[in-house]
């Protein structure tokens, strides 16, 4: 058998991808910007286009102090968003002044069997430069056979000037398509802040 070897190991020198490999790309669906929103909804765009979807969070700013970032989902268009919900979810938190750093499980944030909203982003400031970011992946969506399975990362400055990183995983425990979704904060308005939809091929 022969062996055939490389003659430049560059990454840049591949121009272009056998067929049968997937490139993996990410596809902009839609995007939003917060203006004192009381909640941004997609409710087009999630269908079974993609396998799966990203949301990216960009500069996402309360317009009150110590509050949650959170979303739910919805079956029927945005009619109601109630998806019973079973999540786990597990922060790292680091003050600024260096006294205190805690990796921690957050049984208060998560939920069993509940049609409550997820927090995302739990207790985050309100000061003019606090602000959380992170990425939300909703995987096959369109199912009608599964649940819908999910997997969160955020980073957020909370109330009290902590560095906090949440890993949020569940699923929605529904074997109906999720065709719409709904951002908002616990309380009060999401004062800016950016979120785009991606489809992932």
């Amino acid at each position: 058998m022969a062996l055939n070897f490389a003659n430049n190991n560059s990454l840049s020198a591949i121009t272009t991808l056998p067929a049968s490999i997937s490139g993996g790309a990410m596809t902009l669906i839609s995007e939003q910007t917060a203006s004192s929103s009381a909640t941004l909804d997609f409710t087009s765009g999630i269908d079974s286009t993609y396998d799966s979807y990203v949301f990216k969070f960009i500069n996402i700013h309360p317009a009150t102090d110590d509050v949650s970032f959170t979303f739910n989902m919805s079956t029927d268009g945005g009619s109601n968003y109630n998806v019973t919900k079973t999540t786990t979810i597990f922060t790292a938190l680091h003050n600024e002044s260096d006294s205190e750093a805690f990796i921690t499980y957050a049984g208060g944030q998560d939920l069993a069997q509940s049609t409550a909203f997820q927090e995302l982003a739990p207790r985050t400031g309100g000061d003019a430069d606090q602000n959380s970011s992170g990425t939300l992946t909703l995987f096959n969506p369109s199912s009608t056979t599964f649940v819908k399975h999910f997997i969160v990362n955020f980073n957020s400055v909370p109330y009290n000037d902590f560095n906090r990183n949440d890993f949020i995983a569940g699923y929605g425990n529904t074997t109906s398509s999720i065709d719409a979704i709904r951002f908002q904060m616990s309380s009060g308005n999401i004062d800016s802040g950016v979120i785009k939809l991606y489809g992932i091929s």
